[in-house]
């Protein structure tokens, strides 16, 4: 008896490892590891960076990057051999069609980064080849933070980017763990510094480390700012360090109009001169006051208008009328009747207000509203006369769904 009770534990062990088998195994072995429904979680959870290749069986595009990717993988695992470092994964949109949902996935084969659990703001848009990835990888995987051995090189640091600094007691304690991770999801959006020990012990009371935020250089006479939370809480640090790294106001350049575009959200743009700080401040300190509750649906930049000159050039304007501000809807641009106006207090949310409503599209398109009989906004059958709105330009930077691959819905 004792004897059939042991055949029949072993049985149950060998069907749980069994099992244990059958969701994490890789058929070759080798190759970007299958993710699916049961283990996609669990991988984005314990490691540093996961990069996956979306794809589907019937798209050319996606078997001819395949072994590419898979023996980008093999590369990769011999280059971080180290657990919970880096993965490789392929998601099969087709049969993982709630993975593919989940990560919004319209074009095959998409790439994308998810930095401990979080996804990238940019997909992987380089070379496709076995070099590319590795490099790419060995890219993302290299230190956020830079240390500093002195204070004084704290007060001359050069950055285009915003910089946010920690102060710590040592390098292996818990609070680091969690600045760094929260540095690795944000390094493309800021630089970041720490020091340690001696280094930083007068800037923070043993045992309490603390990370601030330094402002602008060109608002340098300002503080830098404490966070106020628990370091040992990411989510809460990550908020923190997100809102300072992204600012509200951003300037759009040739080489992130792709990215901008591609979050969706219609433009509020002030094109200035080049050496027109005042303008930019202006704007900043407007959006900043009177429009922060539309920061969900809008992306409030600045625009070099020598830089910019084409839209300028659709909207009937060249430099000589800099600054001016418009909305570009992806569909048309809408410009801000007279830039003097953005100190009318309610003036710039109303022209918001009025792209939300559609009035902006509908008088581009007709005419302004009128409740009067203008015979000159009536044509003969009584409707107002079409206009011709300028279109969008900066839809033209939005990246092709056809560069690299086919939308399903078009065989």
């Amino acid at each position: 008896m004792d004897r059939l009770i042991g055949l029949t534990n072993v049985r149950s062990t060998f069907f749980a490892v069994l099992m244990v088998v059958c969701i994490f195994y890789n058929p070759t072995d080798s190759g970007a590891v299958t993710l699916t429904q049961q283990n996609i979680d669990m991988t984005l959870a314990s490691n540093e960076l996961v990069f996956i290749n979306f794809y589907a069986d019937w798209c050319r595009f996606s078997n001819l990057l395949m072994p590419i990717f898979d023996e980008s993988a093999d590369a990769v695992m011999k280059e971080f051999p180290e657990q919970g470092k880096v993965v490789m994964g392929k998601v099969d949109c087709d049969k993982e069609s709630s993975i593919a949902t989940r990560f919004h996935i319209t074009k095959y084969p998409t790439l994308k980064v998810i930095r401990n659990g979080q996804p990238a703001k940019r997909e992987f848009r380089g070379q496709r080849s076995v070099e590319a990835f590795t490099n790419f990888i060995k890219k993302q995987l290299e230190d956020p933070v830079k240390e500093f051995k002195n204070l004084n090189e704290l007060t001359n640091l050069e950055s285009n980017k915003r910089i946010i600094i920690g102060y710590f007691d040592r390098r292996d304690q818990q609070e680091y763990n969690m600045f760094r991770r929260a540095a690795t999801n944000l390094k493309d959006d800021c630089q970041f510094h720490a020091g340690f020990e001696e280094v930083s012990r007068q800037m923070h009371p043993a045992g309490q480390p603390i990370v601030v935020f330094r402002p602008d250089k060109d608002r340098s006479n300002d503080l830098d700012v404490t966070y106020p939370g628990s370091l040992l809480n990411f989510d809460e640090l990550h908020v923190w360090m997100q809102e300072k790294c992204v600012p509200l106001v951003r300037e759009i350049t040739f080489e992130n109009a792709e990215e901008l575009t591609e979050e969706g959200l219609p433009f509020l743009i002030l094109f200035h001169a080049p050496d027109d700080k005042e303008s930019i401040k202006r704007f900043n300190e407007i959006v900043q006051t009177d429009l922060l509750s539309e920061k969900q649906s809008i992306n409030f930049l600045t625009a070099d208008g020598q830089k910019f000159a084409h839209p300028l050039h659709h909207l009937g304007k060249s430099d000589k009328d800099l600054p001016l501000i418009a909305i570009d809807s992806f569909r048309h641009m809408y410009m801000f009747p007279d830039y003097k106006d953005i100190e009318q207090p309610g003036r710039l949310k109303q022209f918001l207000k009025d792209l939300y409503s559609g009035k902006l599209h509908r008088e581009f398109h007709y005419g302004p509203d009128s409740d009067g009989d203008d015979a000159n906004q009536l044509t003969q059958e009584g409707n107002k006369r079409p206009t011709n709105p300028p279109e969008s330009t900066f839809k033209k930077l939005a990246p092709s769904k056809n560069r690299y691959t086919l939308i399903k819905e078009e065989l």
